[in-house]
């Protein structure tokens, strides 16, 4: 019986206390790109796991987290040049908040405070050009919803990188560096369940950011073209594996 192709999740934090009872990071993403248990490895870089060697898998996966990719903390930096060493080696990746954040560190590119603030909640998603061709977004609506929590962004993607989508907030939401890296600032994995729980959860900080957290629940919506990169990710890596 052949084994099928195994990714690896790289899992850099945990979800909010009070979303765990929906399981981690791993689970949410697992479940979005319809990848069953058995067919997932994950390294835990954030307890000071070392990731196996990403040769061995059809592609990486690295989830978002509550740290900030400025603090560069040892366990950050080490997966920092293990990724580095892994996009050399052309292993498809994909990078979500904070771990977009963290692979266009580890590529040159830099990663800093947002400097319009803090974006949250169900944004609209706009595509560029650039976009047009790309294996993972060709032929997705060139505007679309997705949800979203970050302090800190992407200020300059690394060098010889495709900025593939921007928002009102960010102008670098998705970027693709060589042929099969991709990071995404906002969560395709996220549900609308997970959103209003973030949100709720960050009520006293908007507050304080003079922004009303129930006019912010009250504009949650699905956000299923962003939710269908996840499979699409998938399948881009399966195809490669077997090109």
């Amino acid at each position: 019986m052949t084994q099928k192709p195994r990714f690896l999740i790289l899992e850099t934090g945990r979800p909010l206390p009070d979303l765990r009872r929906h399981g981690d990071f791993t689970h949410w993403i697992r479940t979005a790109a319809g990848l069953p248990r058995g067919q997932v490895e994950v390294s835990r870089v954030l307890e000071g796991a070392t990731p196996p060697a990403a040769h061995a898998f059809a592609a990486v996966i690295v989830t978002g987290s509550g740290a900030m990719v400025t603090d560069r903390e040892p366990w950050s930096e080490r997966a920092t040049d293990w990724l580095r060493e892994a996009a050399q080696h052309d292993v498809p990746m994909l990078g979500i908040c904070y771990g977009h954040q963290l692979l266009a560190h580890a590529l040159g590119g830099r990663v800093d405070w947002n400097p319009r603030g803090r974006e949250m909640g169900t944004v609209a998603i706009e595509l560029q050009d650039s976009a047009r061709h790309d294996p993972l977004f060709e032929n997705v609506p060139t505007r679309f919803h997705a949800q979203t929590t970050h302090l800190q962004s992407v200020t300059a993607p690394p060098p010889g990188a495709a900025v593939l989508a921007r928002s009102a907030l960010d102008d670098c939401h998705a970027f693709r560096w060589g042929r099969s890296a991709w990071g995404l600032q906002f969560h395709p994995e996220f549900s609308t369940a997970h959103m209003r729980g973030y949100i709720t959860a960050r009520r006293e900080a908007l507050h304080r950011e003079g922004r009303c957290h129930v006019r912010m629940l009250e504009s949650v919506r699905p956000a299923p073209v962003a939710r269908s990169l996840l499979r699409r990710f998938v399948r881009h890596a399966l195809a490669q594996r077997h090109g």
